[in-house]
């Protein structure tokens, strides 16, 4: 490792793609990031493959479709010895810091049925040096700087209410959080992880920054809780009424009911209305006011990179785990088929490939290239089983011959311990629990496991996917078309670690080793 070559890779946690470009990014302020894509390649069409987070993640770092990893849910297991970014960078020489979290569920055949890991589903990725625990459940070094500085700490389960700006008075949605800006969930790990780097200048490193912003429950600290104001953004993408979006489809029945409006915001319970304008409105200001913060304190980060010499060695991947409804087809979420649940930001600065800076590029990238593009600019070898494709070649202004006309998505909405309201609504039991999506540039399928109708989108003519020509005729080759893409996509990525392999009496034929 004599080149000097430092990867930071940051994880923002449920960031709207259209913020950065689409119908939000003019009414929201992002200047380090905006700034970031003036030196980097923007990839403007990137999904990912699997919701909620940490199945995404899962996704992201092993670089495999959910199909092959199964860390379907939350709280799924991943199975130890799966290949994933951290222990493949040890290959090269690094070792992996994470500060943040990456939400992967242990093996609970790998510790002891006593073991305080399987009483939580934020663990550690196998490889991966925790630096700082900082978890959407936890977070208890957070919790205790917090206490140092003289806050008089709520219970943990009350830290996300708004403070009321007025004694005595309800709080309202747009009230700050008890903490200051200074010393919020977002300044507090980017403070670490500038403490900790700030050693680290004269050394190779590979960092992982995952940021739990703008993931709900949305409240914010003073200025980003009145950033901006509801009434001066565009109202979400949505048909006349939610009766007529739940109508379309029993899943997107059951989505409209969760996650809540409600569960989005904490200590709200019965004050807010989904049908309210003003109350969709005002949380939606507050979630890109969060964003704002993020971007923030990413600025601080690149800041840093650059005062200490080290911008110009540092492979810089910024990206989101997944995207959030925000009340696009009265719906919140992640748990959804719209591409506003799976669609993305993801933008790479590769430092050894200046003049593709500011570039955009529209291909179709699915979230599991990330880590094989970070293997393959590292020098790594990509292992047999990973799914994705590195974008090495984009970086370089190379067109790949060949490339991906469509991605495909995965979803599955059932859990083992309690029948979900997607189940209950759908009458599907948890093994039918599940739902497939290929995406074209302009056809969009999803296809429903179990007894249950698909959805057919022409996202040429209906790009914000309000009208299922499933049933209509004159799309049902289509239909057919996309159904017989799906199944040949998913028997040609089906997991293939070993079963190109053959065991002979001259020894092993086609082992990569």
């Amino acid at each position: 490792m004599a080149t000097k070559r430092k990867v930071l890779f940051i994880i923002m946690d449920q960031f709207r793609a259209d913020c950065i470009d689409g119908a939000l990014a003019e009414y929201v302020k992002l200047p380090h990031i905006r700034a970031l894509q003036k030196e980097a390649v923007t990839f403007s069409n990137c999904f990912s493959v699997t919701n909620p987070c940490g199945p995404s993640r899962a996704s992201i770092f092993t670089g495999r479709y959910a199909m092959n990893h199964r860390s379907v849910r939350n709280g799924t297991p991943l199975a130890a010895g799966i290949p994933n970014v951290a222990l493949e960078v040890r290959k090269s020489g690094y070792e992996p810091l994470l500060f943040g979290y990456t939400d992967t569920s242990r093996d609970p055949r790998s510790c002891h049925p006593q073991d305080p890991d399987l009483k939580s589903e934020e663990n550690v990725l196998p490889g991966f040096r925790e630096m700082v625990e900082m978890r959407y459940q936890e977070s208890y070094p957070w919790r205790a700087d917090l206490k140092s500085k003289g806050y008089d700490i709520p219970d943990f389960s009350r830290f996300y209410h708004p403070v009321p700006s007025e004694p005595g008075q309800p709080a309202r949605l747009d009230d700050p959080a008890f903490y200051r800006a200074e010393d919020s969930d977002t300044a507090f790990l980017t403070n670490r992880f500038l403490s900790e780097m700030a050693v680290r200048a004269d050394q190779n490193w590979f960092a992982l920054l995952t940021y739990i912003r703008p993931h709900p429950p949305l409240v914010a600290p003073v200025p980003y809780n009145r950033m901006y104001k509801g009434a001066k953004l565009p109202l979400p993408v949505r048909m006349d009424s939610p009766e007529k979006e739940a109508a379309v489809h029993p899943f997107l029945r059951a989505a409209q009911i969760r996650p809540s409006l409600e569960s989005i915001v904490r200590g709200f319970e019965g004050r807010i209305d989904a049908n309210s304008d003003a109350d969709v409105q005002g949380l939606r200001a507050t979630y890109l006011g969060l964003a704002s913060e993020v971007d923030f304190h990413i600025g601080r980060a690149v800041e840093f990179l650059k005062k200490t010499g080290q911008y110009e060695e540092t492979l810089i991947i910024l990206m989101a785990d997944h995207g959030e409804m925000l009340g696009d087809h009265h719906m919140w979420g992640k748990h959804n088929v719209y591409d506003q649940a799976f669609r993305t930001p993801l933008i790479i600065r590769d430092p050894g490939n200046p003049a593709q800076h500011g570039m955009q590029v529209d291909a179709l990238v699915e979230s599991i290239d990330v880590t094989p593009t970070i293997l393959d600019i590292l020098g790594g070898k990509v292992p047999v089983g990973m799914n994705g494709f590195s974008l090495k070649p984009f970086l370089e202004g190379k067109k790949p011959e060949v490339w991906r006309d469509c991605v495909h998505l995965e979803l599955d909405y059932g859990e083992p311990d309690e029948p979900t309201i997607w189940q209950k609504i759908t009458g599907t039991v948890l093994h039918e629990a599940n739902l497939a999506i290929i995406r074209e540039e302009r056809f969009k399928l999803v296809h429903f496991n179990g007894p249950l109708a698909p959805l057919l989108y022409d996202l040429e003519n209906d790009p914000n996917e309000m009208e299922n020509l499933a049933d209509d005729p004159a799309h049902a080759a289509t239909l057919l078309r996309l159904t017989q893409k799906l199944l040949s996509h998913r028997m040609r990525h089906a997991d293939r670690t070993l079963s190109d392999v053959k065991i002979t009496p001259e020894g092993m034929v086609s082992f990569p080793g």
